[in-house]
C-alpha cells in the first residue's frame, strides 16, 4: 500500500485547519502557503471533502474553509479512504471487486484479510486532533 500525495496532503490541510481555524474561516491561499503546496492542487482536495461533508466553505471576505465537524471525530481512515478510494492490499479485498475464481482455494486470502482489518483498526484509532500541535498553530507537516 503507498498513500498518495492526495492522501497525505488532504491530512496535512485538515490539521492545519483544525490548528487555525478558531472562530473563523481559513482561507486556501493560507492553508497552501503555510503547507507549501499548490492552490490548484489544493482546490481538487477541497472539492472532494467539501462533497463529503467533511468541510464547509464560506465565499466572499471573510471567506476561505473549515471543517464541518470536532478533529476528534475525523479518522484518518475515513480521509485516506475517501481519497485513495481504497487502502486494501489486495484487489480482491475492494469493495464492490469482481468475486475471484480462486477463492474457494486461495492459501492466502486469511492472510490478506487480516492485514486489510490491521490497517484499517490502525487508522482509524488516529484522529485528526492526534495530527495537531497542542498549542502551537504549525506551519508544516511532514506526513
Amino acid at each position: 500500500m503507498l498513500i498518495s500525495t492526495r492522501g497525505r496532503y488532504a491530512l496535512r490541510v485538515l490539521a492545519d485547519m483544525a490548528e487555525h481555524q478558531k472562530d473563523s474561516y481559513v482561507p486556501l491561499k493560507e492553508i497552501a502557503a503555510r503547507q507549501d503546496i499548490s492552490e490548484k492542487y489544493l482546490e481538487s482536495i477541497i472539492r472532494t471533502l467539501v462533497k463529503e461533508g467533511i468541510i464547509t466553505g464560506l465565499r466572499g471576505k471573510g471567506g476561505g474553509y473549515r471543517l464541518a465537524m470536532s478533529p476528534e471525530c475525523l479518522s484518518v481512515g475515513r480521509i485516506l479512504r475517501l481519497t485513495e478510494g481504497t487502502l486494501s492490499p489486495v484487489a480482491c479485498l475492494d469493495k464492490g471487486s469482481t468475486p475471484c475464481p480462486r477463492l474457494s482455494e486461495c492459501r492466502t486470502l486469511p492472510m490478506w484479510q487480516g492485514l486489510d482489518r490491521v490497517i484499517y483498526d490502525y487508522l482509524e484509532k488516529y484522529t485528526i486532533a492526534d495530527l495537531m500541535v497542542p498549542g502551537d498553530p504549525g506551519n508544516y507537516y511532514v506526513i
